[in-house]
């Protein structure tokens, strides 16, 4: 099955009906089949843009539906600090940070968010590359 790592503006997109993505994100996931992958600060961080029915139908996707969310355990808490660190001139927020390190412990690399630009310059182990997923188009 494929998957995506998803990140939080695109879960705030899909969820406020008023936000100038939500067609876009409603589309992709109408039209793809695979699983999103992300950890759950950026659960609790989309949950902070999005109203009431927004966060539980969220959190149901979570539970009941092909969305996988990851703890970030405490042992990685080091590969975060190196992450916000090295990037410390683009304010890397704490899950920011966490998906870079989901991405190099999965080997994920495709990612949907609203920050290209960011994903663009952070780097996984190896020196790999985010493929930002072009979704907003």
């Amino acid at each position: 099955m494929d998957r995506l790592i998803a990140d939080t503006g695109f879960f705030a997109a899909f969820g406020r009906r008023a936000d100038p993505f939500h067609p876009a994100a409603r589309r992709f996931l109408e039209a793809y089949h695979g699983r999103l992958v992300t950890v759950s600060p950026v659960i609790v961080e989309a949950c902070h843009f999005l109203g009431p029915q927004a966060r539980v139908d969220l959190l149901n996707w979570a539970h009941f539906g092909s969305l996988s969310v990851l703890e970030v355990p405490v042992d990685a808490y080091p590969d975060l600090t190196k992450t916000i660190a090295k990037y410390a001139n683009r304010d890397v927020d704490f899950a920011d940070a966490a998906l870079v390190w989901l991405a190099g412990e999965s080997g994920l690399r495709r990612i949907l968010t609203v920050d290209e630009r960011e994903f663009s310059v952070y780097r996984i182990k190896g020196g790999k590359r985010f493929e930002v997923i072009p979704w907003m188009r």
